[in-house]
């Protein structure tokens, strides 16, 4: 191979090498391609770059000018690093704008300066720190009644007509209406401001002919002055409800920081900011559940299913495709050299759909667990302050529209157009049709009263659930019942490993059980379930309650008790109920032809469930100790009968578990691994509690815990996003990386190795042992 081309040469920063596919300039034939305002990127940004995550995920574009970055760890590393990947050129305009349109520019006093999209630290974080009250989830949830009044008022407009196209008729104006009502701007001009902000994208991100050059910039020019006018309306009603009026106090507090400036600035900014990105990103969500139909059908179901929908459209078709950095020092990204003046273009939607990250990316899945952590609001200290309020208007648009109009469908072969440009992405136009005689409330007015809550922030897993079937019940023994359980629409149900668990959902309670049937049966789950008389409820309505062909909810399966590949002996042990994990796991096992023992204590073998099953098809490796019998398991000599190199799973009653702790305290680290029943995790009480607080890396800010919260409540304060489910310290789902402090580790998930590395902690229950954590996120 020789050398083709110097860096700079031909416009290329790229010292390369020749290659079959070489064209000279940059590396590849695709890569020199590669344009961001064709056909292909405007109709789906992902797959158009498909190539690029599988061969070139940072690759440079001579006719951009910029590298673009395709993978999801790539692009996370770019987000999270706000010091190396400068914000800085986010609102540049990315196609020169002509000596003739720069002139009606600065004739009407165009500054357009800095504000939070391209801050640099730490000016950015002095700012987003005093203007961030507003977007927390109590500021926002008052703007909850608003949305849905406005939402109901526009489907109301055209629920008989059969035929609309929904952007014009309300994914235009009703985000630019609760954005000005949630800025606190005058609702007046609506029609000017929606072209404003068509201006404002095409001026900064999109290629307009030379011709369209003048007029473009005269709208900005009006822009521009229309912002400062409205600006100096606000500032003669100074405690004015909005987040402008609120930015205008914070003013006054700190001049130094919020200068006057930077005011102009973020008033015209915002205004696009909070409406064109809601406003595209329901027009792609709609588009998308209705060209895939049964999703559709289901949202229409079941509107619990919305919050995680509404996180799935937003990782499949984000509105904002893409957005930009600049390198400020000769660096590294996806083992490509980048030198210092770089520009990226940064690709979350290709990032969305990495099979690296996600799988089978480009299925719309509206039970994916991992859905919210797309790229579409962003990451890091600069991820999108108003990202919640986003949420909260797809939420309603969904809730109204599936439940009005379950029978709308696209209007067939209708073109989806979309305005040029490299960042914001939403259709010009959505056609729907309908049948106006079907819609449910002319048979059903009390349909129009009925309301879900909104879930204001990253959805719960208890919002990702199936529904299923009681297939059967077996009575094990007195005391324990097998359920069989399949899906009520006949699909597959997901597989599972050894260890896993669902929660199971009937009559208004929720519980865990661990899965026990056969693992390559993909029609049913098996759970069993002991009574317990002095439990909270779950399992006698299980006993008492449950029949044959009842329907309930289930979520999962989740695991957080996996069988490590790697030992060379295993010890299962198994107390009462405990034996539902552990006969997985022997099945595993057996399965694999790994060396494995089960030793199973209960009271008496009519007490023991699954006993038939495990001498079925684990006797050679079973011993039992029905404590009727006289048996006695004897954990310290189970221990030191053990082969070097041997795992120990446990499960049971919590003298079981602590003594295997205190037996095999001497054995190396993760040598017991264990799953409870119940959640260790104590009630905080605020007098024997302490304050601390946790800085976060990611986020570039510092939060305060109070002696009577969680971690993760203090973060959601924060308006920072972390995903739980059951927080009791039980599942793991709230995980988070610690960087520094001591952790006081309250949870029942990690091993003791992993507690002593303190590298993690689970967020719903475990606290700083001193004054101050550390954390990634």
């Amino acid at each position: 191979m020789t050398k083709d081309a110097t860096p700079g040469t031909g416009g290329c920063p790229v010292a390369h090498v020749t290659t079959p596919d070489t064209t000279g300039c940059p590396v590849s034939s695709r890569a020199a391609a590669f344009d961001p305002f064709g056909e292909a990127y405007q109709r789906d940004p992902a797959e158009a770059l498909r190539w690029a995550r599988d061969q070139e995920p940072v690759f440079y574009s001579p006719a951009l000018g910029y590298w673009v970055v395709a993978r999801y760890d790539d692009v996370k590393t770019v987000l999270r690093d706000n010091r190396v990947f400068s914000p800085s050129i986010a609102l540049e305009r990315i196609t020169p704008t002509p000596p003739e349109a720069m002139e009606v520019l600065h004739r009407a006093g165009y500054a357009m300066g800095r504000t939070l999209v391209n801050e640099d630290e730490p000016t950015h974080m002095e700012k987003r720190r005093l203007l961030l009250e507003p977007f927390t989830p109590p500021q926002l949830a008052q703007h909850e009644e608003m949305v849905r009044q406005l939402t109901r008022e526009y489907v109301d407009r055209f629920v008989d007509s059969g035929r609309v196209d929904l952007v014009n008729a309300m994914f235009w104006e009703i985000p630019l209406t609760v954005a000005l009502h949630f800025l606190g701007v005058p609702e007046e001009d609506m029609a000017k401001l929606r072209r404003y902000s068509v201006a404002h994208t095409v001026n900064n991100w999109g290629r307009p002919k030379p011709e369209e050059q003048m007029a473009v910039a005269e709208s900005v020019a009006q822009f521009w002055t229309f912002a400062g006018e409205v600006l100096e309306k606000m500032r003669k009603e100074p405690a004015a409800e909005g987040w402008m009026p609120f930015t205008i106090r914070a003013q006054e507090q700190a001049p130094e920081i919020i200068t006057e400036s930077y005011l102009h600035s973020v008033m015209m900014a915002v205004v696009v900011a909070a409406h064109e990105t809601t406003a595209n990103a329901a027009g792609n969500a709609l588009r998308l559940l209705l060209e895939n139909r049964p999703v559709w059908d289901e949202v229409c179901a079941d509107s619990s299913l919305i919050p995680n929908a509404v996180e799935e459209c937003l990782r499949i078709s984000p509105s904002i495709a893409s957005w930009r950095r600049i390198v400020t020092e000769d660096t590294t990204l996806g083992g490509v050299s980048l030198p210092r003046g770089a520009k990226l273009l940064v690709v979350m939607a290709s990032a969305n759909q990495d099979p690296r990250r996600f799988d089978a990316p480009g299925e719309v899945d509206i039970r994916r667990e991992d859905a919210s952590e797309h790229l579409a609001f962003g990451y890091g200290s600069h991820k999108c302050l108003g990202k919640n309020l986003a949420r909260m208007e797809l939420q309603i648009f969904l809730e109204e529209l599936s439940t009005r109009l379950p029978h709308m469908e696209l209007v067939p072969d209708q073109e989806f157009t979309y305005l040029p440009n490299t960042s914001f992405r939403g259709p010009d136009h959505v056609w729907v049709q309908w049948d106006p005689s079907r819609n449910p409330e002319r048979t059903d007015p009390g349909i129009l009263d009925r309301r879900r809550p909104i879930k204001l922030g990253e959805p719960s897993k208890k919002t990702i659930f199936r529904r299923a079937r009681v297939d059967s019940l077996h009575r094990e023994t007195e005391d324990v019942v097998r359920v069989r359980l399949t899906d009520v629409s006949g699909q597959p149900l997901p597989t599972w490993a050894a260890g896993a668990h669902v929660e199971i959902e009937h009559g208004g309670l929720a519980r865990r059980y661990t899965l026990c049937g056969d693992r390559d049966d993909k029609a049913s789950y098996e759970i069993a379930v002991l009574r317990e008389p002095g439990g909270r409820g779950g399992s006698r309505l299980i006993h008492e309650q449950l029949r044959v062909g009842d329907d309930l909810v289930i979520r999962g399966p989740r695991n957080n008790f996996r069988i490590d590949p790697a030992a060379s002996h295993y010890l299962l042990v198994a107390g009462g109920i405990g034996i539902t994990p552990i006969i997985a796991m022997a099945d595993e096992l057996a399965a694999a032809g790994r060396p494995y023992e089960i030793h199973y204590a209960g009271r008496a073998r009519s007490d023991m469930a699954l006993l038939d099953r495990l001498i079925r098809d684990h006797a050679p490796q079973t011993t039992l100790y029905p404590k009727a019998e006289g048996a006695r398991l004897d954990v310290e000599g189970i221990l030191v009968d053990a082969p070097a190199g041997t795992q120990v799973y446990a499960c049971g009653p919590d003298r079981l578990l602590q003594a295997l702790e205190a037996a095999s305290e001497d054995w190396p680290d993760d040598t017991l691994r264990v799953e409870r029943f119940s959640g260790t995790a104590p009630t905080l009480d605020p007098k024997v509690e302490h304050h601390f607080e946790v800085e976060l890396t990611d986020s570039a800010m510092t939060v305060q815990v109070r002696a009577d919260q969680t971690v993760l409540e203090a973060l959601r304060t924060a308006n920072v996003d972390v995903q739980s489910d059951c927080e009791e310290g039980l599942c793991g789902a709230c995980e988070i990386p610690v960087l520094a402090g001591d952790i006081d580790h309250r949870d029942s998930v990690l091993t003791r190795s992993e507690r002593a590395h303190g590298d993690r902690m689970m967020s719903c229950c475990s606290r700083a042992a001193g004054d101050r954590l550390i954390l990634r996120i």
